[in-house]
């Protein structure tokens, strides 16, 4: 049978919940997760245990963060309560950094996320990068698309900038609607994700990246000495070899980045 049998539950539209209810994705998750028993791996909005189930029957103990009490109180009621440590927490306040810190090892992150937190989420990850091996979720099909836009594309924007600064996305398979419970809306997508750990950009200049695509995205159709003329000169902008002619919409991730560092040190970092 290629369905999985979920306990009968109604999904809280306020959680984003769509649960994922057949097998064969996944099979093809935990295929290209290839999780290891020695691994410490933590998974966000297990729900109703599609995932958690057949990734515990590898190891020895899974971290799960489930903001839904219910259902929090059916994995701790479940068989699967020995295997599994839970915390009661929104994962977007979550200190993914005490978790790697207390066992000496990377963190690999995995999950369906609910869609409406899928962006903030992945960005919050950004200041823990440096204890994160790799992460894998189910997001939406044009959240995805958007993760790796270049420049030149509608869909490239602010959110591609910044995660392609800090990570290297690919996306893995597409998903259809009738994969999950109750059907959402729009497809998904199945995207790995790894920290660019050795990245010359600090997670401390995401304020700065932040600044700069935000003043450029707002006006992207604007030159760059027009959507940045309260940030960069033109003739700063000619200083970091960026064509102040340049739009929004055909700048590098490279070239915001540079801007980026250049903000932080000239203005945020004088000491």
């Amino acid at each position: 049978m290629n369905i999985i049998l979920l306990k009968p539950y109604v999904a809280k539209k306020k959680f984003g919940q769509h649960f994922l209810c057949k097998r064969s994705i996944v099979n093809k998750i935990i295929n290209i997760l290839n999780p290891k028993k020695h691994e410490l791996l933590i998974e966000v909005g297990p729900g109703l245990a599609s995932l958690t189930k057949p990734i515990c029957n590898i190891l020895d103990k899974l971290i799960v963060i489930e903001l839904d009490k219910e259902l929090s109180k059916f994995l701790i009621q479940s068989q699967l309560s020995q295997k599994i440590k839970i915390f009661i927490q929104d994962v977007n306040i979550f200190d993914f950094r005490e978790i790697a810190v207390k066992t000496y090892r990377l963190l690999r992150i995995f999950g369906n996320l609910p869609y409406n937190i899928s962006v903030s989420f992945i960005l919050y990850l950004i200041q823990f990068k440096t204890y994160i091996f790799d992460m894998y979720f189910m997001v939406q099909k044009e959240v995805a698309e958007r993760f790796v836009a270049l420049p030149g594309s509608k869909l490239y924007g602010r959110l591609s900038v910044i995660s392609q600064c800090y990570y290297d996305i690919f996306l893995c398979f597409h998903v259809l609607p009738i994969s999950f419970f109750p059907e959402p809306q729009v497809q998904s997508i199945f995207i790995k994700i790894t920290p660019k750990i050795l990245s010359l950009y600090s997670k401390y200049h995401i304020n700065c990246l932040n600044i700069v695509t935000l003043a450029a995205f707002q006006k992207r159709r604007k030159m760059l000495k027009n959507s940045l003329s309260n940030i960069f000169t033109e003739d700063t902008l000619l200083y970091l070899g960026i064509n102040p002619f340049e739009r929004a919409e055909n700048v590098s991730v490279f070239n915001y980045c540079k801007m980026a560092n250049f903000l932080y040190f000239s203005k945020y970092n004088k000491n």
